[in-house]
C-alpha cells in the first residue's frame, strides 16, 4: 500500500516534518510573529512555506500574512530585518532579509480579475479566513499563525496533501476567475509535486481556458519556465494540452499531435517531443552548470514544431518534412518572443532547434575533419547542448539502430577532443586577418575584404591551418578569380 492509497501514513510523515521545519525557522519566525502581535497586529506563516515545511523542503524563502496594511508591515521590519524593500507594495508585500532567510510579508488579500484585465485587482481582506479562501489550492491555505503555532487549515489541506491531491479552496471557477493564472498552477503543481489534480479542477480548467488570455505573456511565461525545470514537465504539459490552454499559450505543442493515417504511418511527433524532453533532462548532467537548464528543455520541447507546417505525402506512402528544422527555428524565435523570454534564451533555442539535425545531415559517421570544424564552429557556444540535444532526439525502438547512432555520436565527440587538442576549434579563425588581406591585395576597406576573410574562413574549415606563405598564396589564387583583381 501506498502513501497516496492510505493517506494517513504521508500525514504523520508530514506533521513531524513540519515540527522539525519550523523549529528550524522558530528563531526568526517567533521573533517577528511577536513583534507583530505586540504591534496589535496578526501574523501567519501561510502557504508554500507551510506545505513546504510539511513536505520537508522548506528553504530560506518564508512567505507570510498579515492583518497590518503594508505601511505598517515596512515600519515593524525597519530596525529588525537586515534590509527591507517595498517593490511590492502596490500588491500589498515587503520584502526583507533577516539572518539569511528571505522574507515577504503581504497583507491579507482577496484580489480578483475583471473581465478583460491583464491586471488583478488589488483588494485587502479582513481575516485570515479571507485570505486563504482566496488561496489557489487547498495545499496552499494552510497557516500557523505566529509567535502562538496554532494550525489554521479551514479547507483540509492537510488531508489533500496526504492525498497527493490538487483542489481548489472554494469551486474551482471561483479560484480561476479570481486568477486565470492559477490554471497554469495546477498543472505547474503537477509536474513539481507529483500531485494528481481533481476532476473537477482539470474540467474547469477545460471549460475556462480562453480565461488565461486576460493574462500578461510574462506571468504565463514563468509559470511555464517553473514547469518545465520541475522533476516531471510531461505530467504538468500534457494536463495543459488536453485541458485546452496549451491551445492558448503554446498552441505550436498540440500542433504537433498529427493525425495518424494507417496509410501514411510515421511516428507521432507530440509524444515524440515529450520523449525528447524526458531523455534531454537525464542527459543534463553532461551540461557545464548545476540544476535544471532552461535553453536545454525548451529546445527538446520545441525542436520538432516546424513539422506540422513541413509535413507532405510522399506517393510510395512515406511522409517526410523537408526544411522543419529551419521553418521550427523560426516559429520558436516567434512563440519564445511573444512570451518575453529574455533574448539570449531565444537566441539560444532558435539555433539547437536550427542545428538538431546538423549530425544527421553528415551521413554514416565517417566524419572528416573538415565537417567536425564545421559542426563546432556553427554550434558555437551551444555545442555542449547540441550534443545533449542531438542524443536525446533519438526515440527509436529499434535498438540496433539506436546503439549504432549512439556510437556514431560517441566517436563525433572524441574527433571533436582530439581535433580540439590540435587547433582552437571554439575560435577558428581565418589564417590571415582583415589587415593582412588589404595588404597583400593593395585594397582599402569595403565588401571584398568581408568576402576574402570568407574565403580564407573556408579554407580553414577545409584543410586546417596553414602557414603564412600558405595562406597568402590561397588569397592571391582566390583574387585572380575576382573581377576587381582586374580593375
Amino acid at each position: 500500500m501506498t502513501e497516496r492509497d492510505d493517506p494517513t501514513q504521508l500525514l504523520s510523515k508530514a506533521q513531524r516534518q513540519a515540527v522539525r521545519q519550523l523549529l528550524r525557522i522558530a528563531p526568526v519566525a517567533d521573533e517577528l510573529g511577536a513583534r507583530f502581535e505586540g504591534a496589535g497586529h496578526e501574523l501567519a506563516l501561510v502557504g508554500g512555506s507551510v506545505r513546504d515545511a510539511l513536505l520537508d523542503r522548506l528553504g530560506h524563502d518564508l512567505d507570510f500574512t498579515t492583518s497590518a496594511r503594508p505601511e505598517d508591515t515596512k515600519r515593524l521590519l525597519a530596525g529588525w530585518a537586515d534590509s527591507v524593500w517595498d517593490v511590492g507594495r502596490a500588491y500589498g508585500t515587503i520584502g526583507g532579509t533577516k539572518d539569511g532567510f528571505h522574507i515577504e510579508i503581504t497583507t491579507y488579500r482577496a484580489d480578483s480579475y475583471e473581465q478583460e484585465s491583464r491586471k488583478p485587482a488589488v483588494a485587502y481582506g479582513d481575516s485570515i479566513a479571507d485570505d486563504l479562501v482566496r488561496r489557489d489550492f487547498t495545499v496552499n491555505a494552510m497557516a500557523v499563525m505566529l509567535p502562538g503555532h496554532e494550525f489554521v487549515d479551514p479547507h483540509q489541506g492537510l488531508v489533500d496533501l496526504g492525498r497527493q491531491t490538487i483542489r481548489t479552496p472554494g469551486t474551482p471557477q471561483q479560484s480561476f476567475s479570481d486568477d486565470p493564472l492559477r490554471m497554469m498552477r495546477a498543472a505547474r503543481f503537477a509536474a513539481q509535486l507529483g500531485f494528481e489534480v481533481a476532476d473537477e479542477v482539470v474540467s474547469a480548467m477545460g471549460t475556462m481556458a480562453e480565461r488565461i488570455d486576460i493574462v500578461s505573456a510574462e506571468r504565463v511565461r514563468d509559470e511555464l519556465s517553473k514547469m518545465l525545470l520541475a522533476a516531471d514537465p510531461r505530467a504538468g504539459l500534457t494536463l495543459l494540452v488536453d485541458t485546452g490552454l496549451a491551445a492558448r499559450v503554446l498552441p505550436e505543442l498540440p500542433a504537433l499531435r498529427l493525425e495518424i493515417d494507417e496509410h501514411h504511418r510515421h511516428k507521432d511527433v507530440y509524444e515524440h517531443s515529450l520523449t525528447v524532453l524526458e531523455q534531454a533532462i537525464e542527459l543534463e548532467e553532461r551540461l557545464p552548470g548545476d540544476g535544471p537548464d532552461l535553453v536545454i528543455r525548451l529546445a527538446a520541447l520545441l525542436h520538432d514544431i516546424g513539422k506540422p507546417k513541413t509535413r507532405r505525402f510522399e506517393t510510395r506512402g512515406g511522409v517526410s518534412f523537408y526544411h522543419h528544422d529551419v521553418v521550427g527555428a523560426k516559429l520558436a524565435r516567434k512563440r519564445l518572443t511573444a512570451l518575453r523570454y529574455p533574448t539570449a534564451v531565444v537566441n539560444s533555442v532558435t539555433e539547437l532547434t536550427r542545428l538538431h539535425l546538423r549530425f544527421h545531415g553528415y551521413g554514416s559517421g565517417e566524419w572528416t575533419d573538415s565537417a567536425v570544424r564545421r559542426y563546432v564552429r556553427d554550434a558555437g557556444e551551444e555545442l555542449a547542448r547540441l550534443h545533449v540535444l542531438t542524443r536525446a532526439d533519438c526515440t527509436t525502438r529499434n535498438r540496433r539502430k539506436a546503439q549504432a547512432l549512439q556510437r556514431s555520436y560517441d566517436s563525433l565527440e572524441e574527433r571533436i577532443e582530439r581535433l580540439a587538442e590540435e587547433e582552437e576549434l571554439a575560435s577558428i579563425r581565418p589564417d590571415l586577418d582583415g589587415n593582412q588581406i588589404m595588404r597583400i591585395l593593395g585594397i582599402a576597406p569595403g565588401p571584398v575584404v568581408g568576402r576574402a576573410y570568407q574565403h580564407l574562413l573556408e579554407v580553414r574549415l577545409d584543410r586546417g591551418g596553414l602557414d603564412e606563405d600558405e595562406a597568402r598564396d590561397e588569397l592571391l589564387k582566390w583574387w585572380a578569380e575576382q573581377p576587381e583583381s582586374a580593375s
